[in-house]
């Protein structure tokens, strides 16, 4: 979706408008994240297949929240980093490790935080729950249906906290959204959403060197090196586009839906990149809720020019989220010409309107970061400062492997669903 300039700053004056009064104006203002140390100390974590993604895992958290005592990844040059950015944070340095089951019979830890390749999910995931291990597992949940159920099935058994990193959960304008406009109604009658993650590029990453001459994946699954490092474009251990992207976005339909699809309709394919890829790399997606609401998933890999983005259209408003640092909010009376209670400053970006006996909000900050994107706080950081929370104090992880369940598994049928040409139920 393309706004102007103007329709930003319109969009980011109503969604304060919106929010006023309201606790969800408290947190979106900058509430703090939870600061330790925690009751009973830190959680002792070992971290397992840290690649990219995961790698903010493992400096991100406060030290008052989870120690990192071990790390163990097939790819030395995966450990080879992380030791460099310890150094470079004056982290504590970690063990290394290549074999994780290994890693769990030697080092003295409660938990773990796992970022494999999406097919190494479930087994990672189990392995560690029922050797006693809390479990942080990035997204999505699992490759198929039978790896969600059955980590959910070990983390019920083991009575450990099992959370999927869906940090939208954790990010405060999602969660002030939610809140104040959403569920207060201010959208009215909302029967779609739309989910777009639009690129110009080839998902295909470059091929770099073994990390030794000798190295051979063969043993962990993976055909040779380059499927290694391209694991994403091929089927057996990637669910593409959906996961990788489409699962963040379902999550949070699903969230503000209350609910989760019944059926789903597919096509796409591979259209541009023919280069051995197996998954598509342009996917177009309907999803079905109850009550008549449909979500359309929209991602390719030709034009950037919408962005990514999630946009609610209800019967009195429309609510977008764009890149997950900005929200607007367009009520249908500004037609009408209803005026807004807020101004834009010149270094605070949207400040919501004040007299002399209150201050901008109850803590004296303004209502948002500097700049023009909203204070979207730390995502990454608090769903593992929760997670950790959960461990030591059982205050409920806000996502969990249920709600993680149903956004992987309407995933799954989406493929499912362009293979088959036919629509499916979830």
């Amino acid at each position: 979706m393309h706004l102007t300039p103007e329709e930003k700053e319109l969009g980011r004056r109503n969604f304060l408008k919106a929010l006023a009064g309201t606790p969800a104006l408290a947190a979106l203002g900058g509430a703090a994240l939870m600061r330790g140390p925690l009751k009973g100390g830190p959680v002792r974590v070992a971290g397992i297949a840290i690649g990219s993604h995961g790698k903010g895992h493992m400096w991100r958290p406060d030290p008052s929240h989870v120690q990192i005592v071990a790390i163990a990844d097939i790819n030395p040059d995966s450990l080879d980093i992380l030791e460099q950015e310890f150094a470079k944070r004056k982290k504590a340095p970690f063990k290394r490790y290549s074999d994780w089951r290994e890693m769990l019979q030697k080092e003295d830890i409660e938990a773990v935080i796992t970022a494999p390749p999406l097919a190494a999910h479930a087994e990672i995931t189990v392995g560690c729950l029922e050797a006693g291990k809390h479990v942080f597992c990035e997204k999505m949940m699992a490759w198929d249906d039978a790896g969600c159920d059955a980590m959910t099935a070990a983390a019920k058994k083991s009575g450990k906290v099992l959370e999927i990193g869906y940090q939208r959960y954790y990010n405060r304008i999602y969660q002030a959204a939610y809140e104040g406009i959403f569920k207060a109604g201010q959208l009215g009658e909302v029967y779609q959403a739309r989910l777009v993650w639009n690129r110009n590029k080839n998902w295909r990453r470059e091929l770099r060197k073994p990390p030794r001459p000798d190295f051979d994946p063969r043993p962990w699954g993976y055909e040779d090196y380059e499927h290694l490092i391209n694991w994403r474009l091929y089927k057996k251990h990637s669910q593409g586009l959906t996961a990788e992207l489409g699962s963040h976005m379902v999550n949070v339909s699903n969230w503000f839906f209350e609910s989760s699809p019944k059926t789903v309709v597919t096509t796409g394919g591979v259209f541009r990149f023919k280069d051995g890829r197996e998954v598509p790399d342009h996917i177009f997606v309907t999803f079905e809720y109850p009550d008549g609401r449909t979500a359309q998933f929209t991602s390719t890999e030709s034009d950037p020019f919408e962005g990514n983005y999630e946009a609610f259209f209800g019967t009195k408003g429309t609510l977008i989220f764009e890149g997950e640092k900005n929200a607007y909010f367009f009520d249908h009376d500004e037609a009408k010409g209803v005026a807004t209670q807020i101004e834009v400053g010149p270094k605070t970006g949207p400040v919501m309107e004040t007299t002399e006996s209150r201050p901008p909000d109850a803590s004296g900050r303004t209502a948002t970061a500097a700049g023009d994107s909203l204070d979207a706080g730390d995502p990454y950081k608090a769903e593992v400062h929760r997670w950790a929370a959960a461990i030591r104090t059982g205050v409920p992880v806000i996502c969990g492997p249920e709600k993680a369940a149903l956004s992987a598994k309407a995933c799954i049928r989406a493929n499912q669903a362009v293979e088959a040409g036919k629509k499916l139920d979830v």
